[in-house]
C-alpha cells in the first residue's frame, strides 16, 4: 500500500486512510496527523477534483459546510469531556497549500501559551507540525472514539 498521506482523499475513498473517522455528506472526517491541540481534525472533500468551495454547486457547498459544522460540534463536545480547559473550536477553510477542498477543525484550550491563545494556530512554531511527541498515535484513541461517537450519535 502506498503512503496514504500522498493521496489523502484517494486513500479515504479506497478505505486505506487510517485517519478517517467517518464519511459525511460531501466529505470525510479525519483526525489530524498531529495532536498538539488534542482533537485537531480535518474535513476532506470526498472529490479530489474540488479545489475550493466555489467549485461546488450551492447544494453541495451547503452539505460540505454543514458537515464542517457537525464535525466542529463533535470535536467540541468530545474535548469538553477530556479537558476542563477546553475553550472553543475554530473552523477554517483556507486552501493556501493543499490543492483540494478541506476544512480545519481546531480545538482551543485555556492552557495554550497566552501569546498564542487568541491567535491563529498557524502562528505556533513550525516544529509543532512534525513533533513525534504529539504525532497521532494509540494514546489518542479515546478522544478519537469520543469525537466519532458525538459525530454519529442520533439527535
Amino acid at each position: 500500500m502506498s503512503d496514504w498521506r500522498a493521496d489523502r482523499i484517494g486513500s479515504a475513498l479506497r478505505g486505506e486512510n487510517p485517519a478517517v473517522i467517518g464519511r459525511l455528506p460531501e466529505a470525510f472526517a479525519v483526525i489530524g496527523d498531529v495532536q498538539w491541540l488534542p482533537g485537531n481534525c480535518v474535513l476532506l472533500s470526498d472529490d479530489p477534483h474540488v479545489g475550493s468551495l466555489s467549485d461546488l454547486s450551492r447544494a453541495r457547498r451547503r452539505a460540505f459546510l454543514e458537515s464542517m459544522a457537525d464535525l466542529g460540534d463533535a470535536v467540541g463536545r468530545a474535548c469538553q469531556e477530556f479537558d476542563s480547559q477546553f475553550r472553543r473550536v475554530n473552523l477554517e477553510v483556507l486552501g493556501n497549500t493543499d490543492p483540494f477542498l478541506h476544512a480545519h477543525v481546531w480545538p482551543r484550550y485555556e492552557w495554550e501559551p497566552p501569546e498564542l491563545l487568541r491567535k491563529p494556530v498557524w502562528l505556533y512554531p513550525a516544529e509543532n507540525w512534525s513533533d513525534p511527541a504529539t504525532a497521532l498515535g494509540p494514546e489518542h484513541d479515546p478522544l478519537r472514539a469520543a469525537i466519532t461517537r458525538h459525530l454519529f450519535e442520533s439527535g
